[in-house]
């Protein structure tokens, strides 16, 4: 779990005041130094999870598809905020220029302990994947973690009015792109020693699990991936090869945008009335999963707000 510097400091500040009182046995009259005993028990275990998880990804590759923007844009931040001091990030897109300025971004905050490679690809398009791993720079090869999470959607038209290049556009990023991926970066992780070793996040969602009105398309697409997920995790059984994958429900990104082509006013409209996921709550996750100890699998994760209970059951305040 990541806590900024600015939340921590009143923390230590409170704590570092009151620790030889907290020390001293509680009575009637010590309760703030009660308080403050177990503010430093928590704080502790906190920075021991911490700890945990960064020590766990130290040394890492982790390469993100789909990284300009979103939930892409906001994993790859929360791995560098959560291992800060030794981790590389392959970070993915169409976009070279919003890559470069992520990567800016990610050397501010965090400072040069994480490296960031900016590399433009679209999954879709199959000869680029082809070419990707030969074209990285060869200390950045060895991948330890991927994370395919671009995806996108277009229109919410109806048989037998749905247009083919969008067909085509949806299944050659969503389905296609995600398969080529793996296919690419799976032989690095098989050849490790003892058994393989690495990790395989794909970015599902609700629509894979249930399908909606104006949505065939794009849920036939997540339908796919989350039976291609599981039929891999069956195949590298016997490998250390971890298969996870996370199905967000609704999470208020430029996804909505894009499926309406650009209009604003609708897309706001998808989240009306209700509080969304953010890329962030997804971002927490992903990299939740990567920093298990290697035996535990977190295989299949459904994530919702609090007033959603399908994909398209929401409750919207008034």
């Amino acid at each position: 779990m990541h806590f900024p510097r600015r939340t921590l400091c009143p923390l230590r500040q409170f704590i570092t005041t009151s620790t030889n009182a907290a020390r001293r046995p509680h009575t009637s009259g010590n309760l703030v130094s009660s308080y403050a005993a177990r503010l430093i028990t928590r704080s502790t275990q906190q920075r021991t999870m911490s700890s945990a998880v960064a020590k766990r990804l130290s040394g890492k590759t982790i390469l993100i598809t789909g990284a300009s923007s979103g939930i892409g844009r906001s994993t790859a931040l929360e791995f560098a905020r959560t291992s800060p001091q030794d981790l590389r990030l392959i970070v993915t897109a169409r976009r070279l220029d919003s890559l470069q300025e992520l990567a800016a971004e990610i050397a501010k905050e965090v400072g040069d302990g994480v490296k960031v490679l900016p590399v433009q690809l679209d999954v879709s398009n199959a000869d680029e994947i082809r070419g990707f791993v030969g074209k990285l720079p060869a200390e950045w090869k060895d991948i330890d973690v991927l994370v395919n999470n671009a995806g996108m959607v277009k229109g919410v038209a109806k048989a037998p009015e749905i247009n083919e290049a969008d067909i085509n556009e949806m299944f050659a990023t969503n389905v296609t792109g995600l398969i080529n991926m793996t296919q690419a970066i799976l032989p690095i992780f098989l050849a490790k020693p003892d058994g393989g070793k690495g990790d395989i996040i794909m970015i599902g969602s609700v629509a894979g699990r249930e399908a909606y009105i104006g949505g065939s398309i794009y849920c036939a697409t997540k339908s796919a991936v989350r039976a291609f997920t599981e039929s891999l995790r069956k195949e590298t059984v016997a490998s250390n090869v971890r298969v996870i994958e996370i199905d967000p429900g609704q999470v208020e990104t430029n996804f909505s945008v894009v499926r309406f082509g650009g209009d604003k006013s609708k897309a706001d409209a998808v989240y009306a009335g209700v509080e969304p996921l953010t890329p962030e709550d997804i971002a927490e996750v992903v990299v939740f999963t990567a920093g298990r100890r290697e035996n535990v699998v977190i295989a299949d994760t459904l994530i919702y707000h609090k007033n959603q209970a399908g994909a398209t059951t929401v409750h919207r305040k008034s």
